[in-house]
């Protein structure tokens, strides 16, 4: 692991569920029901991250115009959510994304007895800041948190921030099924039975 050197890894310009909406001046339940009741959007787009979605921010740019009634664009928000990932890039497919995590990913990564230890590193700057903060949640480039651990392990006191392999190789690999893996309903759609 801390032998393996891989090449720094560009941030790819994102947009959560609140940058969304504020792309397209609406509140952030609008994008839920575009998927859920009007179906001019799903997750094709978006990468799931600690149980929410993330899309491409070159898709979301481009969605209003796909829809029946067009959709205006906020370009003041455009410009700032670029501005904000910058030094970033335009990503057009899912599969080109590199390796992201957030806090699901990373509890379940390092097996940490919960999320509260990891906010707690983040807080006090034992932990790297997210990469990115979208929605209100933080999200990692995986790479990023991996050049880490060696400096992570040497000050480790009550945990030790062992990295478990198969977590790491399925994260790497897009294979990745664990916590936040997949959107938990919640609210009335959590109580209907899965088919």
């Amino acid at each position: 692991m801390a032998g393996d050197q891989r090449p720094a890894v560009r941030k790819p310009y994102l947009a959560g569920g609140a940058e969304f909406a504020a792309l397209y001046d609406v509140k952030r339940l609008q994008v839920s029901q575009w998927i859920s009741r009007d179906h001019t959007l799903d997750y094709r787009y978006a990468k799931i991250i600690s149980g929410s979605p993330y899309w491409l921010l070159h898709f979301v740019k481009g969605f209003g115009q796909t829809t029946p009634r067009a959709k205006h664009l906020n370009e003041a928000v455009l410009d700032r959510l670029v501005k904000e990932q910058d030094p970033g890039h335009w990503v057009r497919e899912v599969g080109q994304l590199p390796p992201l995590v957030g806090q699901a990913e990373v509890v379940n990564l390092f097996n940490l007895p919960s999320g509260a230890l990891l906010r707690k590193a983040v807080g006090t700057g034992r932990f790297r800041p997210a990469d990115y903060t979208l929605s209100g949640s933080p999200i990692w480039l995986l790479e990023s948190v991996m050049e880490d651990v060696p400096a992570l392990q040497a000050g480790a006191r009550g945990v030790e921030w062992a990295v478990d392999d198969a977590v790491l190789t399925a994260l790497r690999g897009g294979t990745y099924d664990g916590p936040g893996a997949r959107i938990v309903p919640r609210g009335k759609a959590a109580q209907k039975p899965a088919n």
